[in-house]
């Protein structure tokens, strides 16, 4: 079986138009059609009224490295997948394919949030808890979302649980991965009907791009999504394609490295926090104690932690305290990242910092680190 590194490096080889080995990038909007009259078609006698991907017409429906990522991405996430502008643009299309009239939904990303807040608003959508209660009253077509790991703390949730609860009530069971991509975590392995991504986070890797993904389960399933993109208007573009295809050559090196460096700095913490007064909690997946979570997570733990602390002030505090952590919002670059997280995200507790793991050194991060925790009790 082909490794995941060769499908990063090859896995689009087929759509080469060029001789360059690095992909050009393709910042026309429009393609000249064929030149034989008798090859052009009126677009309401084409299968589905669009045209074919290997059919170049406009950006906003395919261009030449968006459909490269597409099969990248169908090849190491092992589904159907379609490419978006961002990950809230994927989720996006995921909710208005599916539609359905009630959403199970919990912790997660505050934007994801806000979407179906919207759709509660404009179309009545009825959101319902992670409880046993509420998951009983899932009928089907409905859907339950859940992010594992969960943004910001990193912990995980059950999928295999998620997924017999809605496939016993005919609902939909999608899975936001961004966490803990592949090699990391696999969601269809454990029942996952769809799985997300924010490609902008360890995909990208170099904080210099927006994208989302959705895998799928079916080709048919994928054409609809397709389909219902080129009317969102919510392809990725041009760039951030070329971008994006750039990282992917060097994506399973960087997943390794940071998820190698992640379990170094929380296990430091989690043994020596007695010395820190400040600290109050760690909140990572590799210090639960589930079964499901090392079988969910057999190759490595996602890069992203997040710690309270004792007061807001000093959460406010703590990030202008390290040297090696830019104090930023998002996560999955080669740089570390420290957020006192209530600046963007209206739903956690003031006290929490999110911290994503970089490509550094361990030890100096981990040096970094304390001597911030050590700063405090001056």
């Amino acid at each position: 079986m082909t490794g995941i590194s060769t499908k990063l490096i090859h896995g689009d080889d087929s759509l080469n138009r060029v001789p360059d080995v690095v992909s050009p990038i393709n910042v026309t909007t429009t393609f000249r059609y064929d030149s034989n009259p008798d090859n052009l078609a009126a677009v309401v006698d084409l299968p589905g009224g669009v045209y074919p991907d290997d059919q170049l017409v406009y950006s906003r429906l395919a261009h030449p490295n968006g459909l490269k990522l597409e099969e990248i991405f169908t090849e190491i996430l092992g589904a159907p997948s379609v490419v978006y502008s961002s990950g809230l643009a994927a989720f996006y299309g995921l909710i208005t394919h599916f539609n359905p009239k009630q959403v199970a939904i919990g912790p997660c990303y505050h934007g994801v949030k806000k979407i179906v807040d919207i759709h509660t608003r404009n179309f009545g959508l009825k959101q319902l808890s992670y409880s046993e209660e509420d998951l009983d009253k899932l009928q089907p077509g409905d859907l339950i979302h859940i992010e594992t790991p969960v943004n910001p703390q990193g912990t995980s949730k059950d999928i295999r649980y998620f997924a017999e609860k809605a496939h016993a009530k005919g609902a939909i069971l999608s899975v936001d991965s961004t966490f803990a991509p592949v090699p990391l975590q696999d969601p269809f392995k454990f029942g996952a009907d769809v799985v997300m991504h924010s490609a902008t986070k360890y995909f990208g890797g170099h904080s210099d791009l927006l994208a989302g993904v959705l895998a799928v389960k079916t080709q048919e399933i994928k054409t609809q999504l397709t389909v219902d993109r080129i009317y969102l208007g919510t392809n990725i573009a041009n760039l951030e394609a070329f971008l994006l295809l750039r990282s992917l050559r060097s994506y399973d090196l960087r997943i390794k490295k940071q998820s190698d460096n992640v379990l170094k700095v929380v296990t430091f913490l989690n043994e020596n926090k007695h010395k820190y007064k400040v600290l109050k909690e760690i909140y990572h997946s590799s210090l639960q104690q589930e079964p499901f979570v090392k079988e969910q997570l057999p190759n490595g733990y996602g890069p992203v932690f997040a710690l309270t602390l004792d007061s807001k002030e000093t959460a406010k505090y703590f990030p202008s305290r390290l040297k090696y952590f830019h104090h930023a919002t998002s996560l999955g670059g080669l740089e570390s990242l420290v957020e006192w997280r209530a600046m963007t995200d209206p739903y956690v507790e003031q006290t929490l910092i999110r911290v994503s793991i970089g490509g550094e050194d361990a030890q100096d991060l981990i040096d970094d680190l304390d001597q911030a925790f050590l700063s405090f009790e001056k």
